[in-house]
């Protein structure tokens, strides 16, 4: 995984990914007491940054690779990713979601084309089931974050974000991402890394599952226990990623965790002042810049909203949350 990997991500993904806004509104800044840029990868396709990833690691496979179909797990957005990809490059797509996924995500991919296969997430795991199938049928595992192509396709991001942030006169500052494995947050930073590198970069988690935070405080992977449940369900990971977390160690700074009701109460503010729908997991970065001031340094703040595929139901009770 190096910047050059991240450039020829960008030239696979020209004519597909989005190239998403930068946005920035005077009334989230007064919320959060600083300047607030929010880089909106809701807007991408398939509502999510999920798609940069899936796209560049199955554009790249052979036409005799992609013959073996993939096999994917997720609770929604790498799975999107991974079968709009497949649909448009003709590949075979099965995926493992867990159970209680997001309606609209499950819906939303197997309109794509995609097999689906269920799981229960607090007992089952997802990794020993996909490989399972992969093996199964001869397919090719496409792993939601700890893999090169995956990594450095959601670095794609991180470049956009260099440019903009430019662009808007933002040359330093704190780089809040939403973090589950950790693909976007450790791809953003080796583009930051020469492109931006007075950008720093900080993963964001919910709380009870900042199993990235705590290993980077510890210098070692750890797992969550697997106890409880959260809403913001697109950043749910048992584990930081060993690719991921080798980049994290070196490049991020301190992690930080973000309450299922602030996430909620920033996906309503990013309806009302941004006018973007976000999901829960998407907004976690923007609710560390809204209500955790005091855990940041002094100056501008950029965050990713990293995606918008919610349920109405979760997205009526975010709105009434604030």
């Amino acid at each position: 995984m190096t910047y050059d990997d991240i450039i020829a991500a960008r030239a696979r993904l020209a004519g597909q990914a989005v190239v998403t806004p930068m946005l920035n509104v005077p009334q989230i800044d007064a919320i959060a007491g600083r300047r607030v840029l929010v880089k909106a990868e809701c807007l991408q396709r398939t509502g999510s940054f999920k798609f940069r990833g899936a796209w560049n690691r199955i554009s790249a496979m052979s036409d005799a690779e992609r013959g073996r179909g993939v096999v994917a797990s997720s609770s929604g957005n790498h799975a999107q990713g991974v079968a709009l990809s497949c649909k448009i490059l003709d590949v075979p797509a099965t995926i493992v979601m867990p159970s209680d996924a997001p309606e609209t995500k499950v819906d939303a991919t197997r309109a794509y084309g995609a097999d689906i296969v269920f799981y229960d997430r607090m007992t089952e795991d997802r990794y020993a089931i996909s490989l399972g199938l992969a093996e199964e049928r001869g397919a090719i595992l496409v792993p939601p974050f700890d893999d090169p192509f995956v990594i450095a396709g959601q670095g794609t991001c991180g470049l956009e974000i260099a440019k903009q942030t430019r662009e808007l006169g933002v040359d330093q500052g704190t780089m809040l991402t939403c973090c589950g494995g950790g693909g976007l947050s450790s791809g953003i930073a080796l583009a930051l890394e020469r492109d931006a590198p007075e950008l720093r970069v900080r993963p964001v988690e919910p709380v009870g599952f900042e199993d990235f935070g705590r290993s980077l405080a510890e210098g070692k992977r750890l797992s969550n226990d697997g106890a409880g449940v959260s809403v913001q369900d697109a950043i749910l990971t048992p584990k930081p990623g060993k690719l991921t977390f080798s980049v994290g160690k070196r490049l991020f700074g301190p992690g930080l965790a973000v309450s299922d009701e602030d996430a909620l109460r920033a996906m309503s503010l990013a309806w009302q002042w941004l006018k973007i729908v976000l999901e829960p997991g998407g907004a976690t970065a923007l609710a560390a810049a809204l209500f955790q001031g005091e855990a940041l340094d002094e100056g501008p703040v950029i965050v990713t909203a990293s995606g918008g595929n919610v349920d109405p139901a979760m997205f009526a009770r975010a709105l009434g949350a604030v």
